[in-house]
């Protein structure tokens, strides 16, 4: 099955599980030509198709509820019960039980992609290194929640550069495309505080890999400032469309419930949506604006350590020590460079079909 065959395959199994935004469709696929890390970060159906026989030696390692659909950008920012910054994975829509080993392989080959576009200094062979010297560390100790004050000082001020200007952000916001009235079973979840005035709706159109499932915003003005929430349609992983599984549930929840963090008091999963607060300070770290090589090898390792917290919660951590020392030196960046080959290959081939 090629990307094309692919792609119509699933978006048929997505339009049984949801009801899909054809113009977010179209959208996305125009989207997919761009460069071959939007495109992999669009295309997590096919990740899960080639995986299994792209990397068929990791298959053995232990498994865990994995993120499943994790690159650069998925990771960002948001406030805990204390109002404190803390910085993480933010996007659990893909999460499935797998072998430990995927999530480190998508991580690396996001950012390898990310290299050969000229978006990361870093050699390929050094990214791998501080990806799996983070999650080493942290596996071995235990983890330990991201929070960007006076231990991740130097995270805090990259974060701050990243936090959006309030005044574009609630505009950008606000023009969306209006909607008046999204499902009941999601019109139940988006309700805003007491007292919030103004409070309209709209259809809100973000991501890459989750555009063409339904996604609405509540905003209102509260006590004298914009507040918003965000519910998007949640289905079954990508993996269990190629696996062929029936009745798949999802595990978004599992993941975040179990990980060693630090929640956002505002994500949840209810009725098939996954809820969050909308906010400036709910943002991702660019990887292009980082000053240097230096804080490039240290965001990556921090993104490792990070993982190794999601995956505390559903794992046994002597295993994944375990498996992880037996391994070949470069394993994880031989399959990152494989992965890399075979990204860019369907990459040209939905190019040159689609202008066709």
């Amino acid at each position: 099955m090629n990307i094309l065959k692919a792609t119509r395959s699933y978006e048929s199994w997505l339009r049984a599980h949801t009801g899909v935004v054809s113009s977010d469709l179209r959208l996305k696929h125009e989207e997919m030509k761009r460069n071959p890390f939007v495109f992999l970060r669009a295309t997590f159906y096919r990740w899960a198709q080639i995986w299994p026989a792209m990397c068929s030696d990791l298959a053995d390692a232990p498994q865990v509820v994995a993120v499943g659909d994790l690159h650069l950008e998925n990771f960002g920012t948001w406030r805990d019960d204390e109002g404190r910054l803390v910085w993480g994975v933010n996007d659990p829509d893909e999460a499935y039980r797998l072998p430990y080993t995927q999530d480190l392989v998508r991580l690396a080959t996001s950012a390898a992609l990310a290299k050969h576009q000229g978006e990361l200094a870093i050699s390929i062979r050094n990214l791998c290194r501080a990806i799996l010297e983070g999650y080493a560390a942290s596996m071995t100790s235990g983890g330990d929640p991201v929070v960007l004050a006076e231990t991740h000082q130097w995270l805090g001020e990259i974060a701050k550069y990243s936090l959006k200007d309030p005044h574009n952000f609630w505009k950008k916001l606000d023009s969306a495309p209006k909607h008046g009235r999204p499902p009941r079973d999601a019109a139940g979840i988006l309700r805003l505080p007491k007292g919030t005035s103004g409070i309209r709706i709209r259809r809100r159109i973000a991501g890459m890999g989750s555009l063409g499932r339904p996604r609405f915003v509540a905003l209102g003005t509260y006590r004298g400032a914009s507040i918003a929430r965000e519910a998007k349609a949640v289905v079954p992983s990508a993996f269990a469309w190629a696996a062929g599984e029936a009745g798949a549930r999802t595990l978004s929840s599992t993941i975040f419930e179990r990980a060693v963090r630090d929640r956002d008091p505002f994500f949840a999963i209810r009725k098939g949506w996954s809820v969050r607060r909308l906010s400036p300070d709910c943002t991702k770290i660019d990887v292009a604006y980082l000053p240097g090589r230096t804080f490039e090898r240290k965001l990556l390792r921090a993104m490792g350590w990070e993982l190794a917290n999601v995956h505390l919660g559903t794992a046994r951590p002597s295993l994944i020590v375990r498996d992880l020392k037996k391994r070949k030196s470069g394993w994880l960046e031989k399959a990152a460079r494989d992965m890399v080959d075979a990204v860019v290959e369907d990459w040209w081939e939905w190019k040159k079909k689609k202008k066709s």
